[in-house]
């Protein structure tokens, strides 16, 4: 579980509500008709704008967000020079009794086995990846849509409300009302967008992004070992792809 997500999300509720106690009563910040106006806009918005279908798949990939945690680079390189060494000694052959847990790593290492040129190799692995981000867009696309959407929505509530309100001055019961629907929507769309939509669009943004390094990392790691490059090369190019400070020693200095 992402800790630093659910921390988020449990703060900013908190303080809203903290905020709300003490400068008043919390019933006066919940208005029926304001929630229906912005969430029910907001969902209805969404599904002219997207496909049913990948509504309903947004909600698994939003468990991302919350659950999902992806495998630190350094393991899989890791991996990768042990699996290198393996194929230096012994041949590509033994691969295929290696256990292998990454289901991408297993599929790329089950190529090299079976004699597979590197081209083919590289263009089904970079399909596989570009497939793999075009959903994760998809899924970020959606809560970056009710993002833009629950703000607008509250506006609109709004303005029903000051219509209602205009319409109904000469009862003065109504005006409470009425001015509840017109403040809160903004206020409802304000922390949906802001507190949920969007930071959960961030982070599946930013899952994205380590899935992605992930992936080619495997797929870099099994041309070079296919190439027959030596284990401290191959490390040495993979760690390219981490930050300076990541890098370290070699698996071999270290040893």
């Amino acid at each position: 579980m992402d800790i630093g997500t659910v921390i988020g999300l449990i703060a900013g509720m908190v303080l809203i509500t903290v905020a709300i106690l003490l400068g008043g009563s919390l019933s006066a910040f919940i208005d029926v008709p304001s929630v229906l106006i912005v969430i029910g806009g907001a969902t209805a918005a969404t599904f002219i704008r997207f496909t049913l279908p990948d509504v309903l798949n947004s909600m698994s990939v939003a468990m991302k967000a919350f659950f999902a945690k992806a495998r630190p680079p350094e393991e899989i390189i890791q991996e990768l020079v042990t699996l290198s060494n393996i194929a230096r000694k012994e041949g590509l052959l033994k691969l295929e009794k290696q256990p292998i847990d990454d289901p991408f790593l297993k599929k790329a290492i089950m190529y090299c086995v079976d004699g597979h040129e590197a081209e083919f190799i590289q263009d089904v692995l970079e399909k596989e990846i570009d497939l793999t981000l075009e959903r994760h867009g998809l899924g970020k696309g959606i809560f970056d849509a009710i993002g833009d959407a629950a703000p607008a929505f509250g506006m609109i509530g709004t303005l029903v409300g000051l219509v209602n309100m205009l319409g109904n001055m000469s009862d003065p019961a109504s005006i409470g009302p009425a001015m509840a629907i017109a403040l809160l929507t903004t206020l409802y769309g304000a922390i949906l967008a802001n507190l949920i939509a969007l930071p959960i669009a961030d982070k599946l943004k930013r899952r994205s992004q380590e899935e992605e390094l992930n992936k080619r990392l495997v797929l870099e790691g099994v041309l070079g070992l296919q190439k027959g490059l030596n284990p401290r090369v191959l490390e040495e190019l993979l760690k390219t792809f981490l930050p300076p400070k990541a890098r370290g020693s070699s698996t071999e200095e270290a040893a």
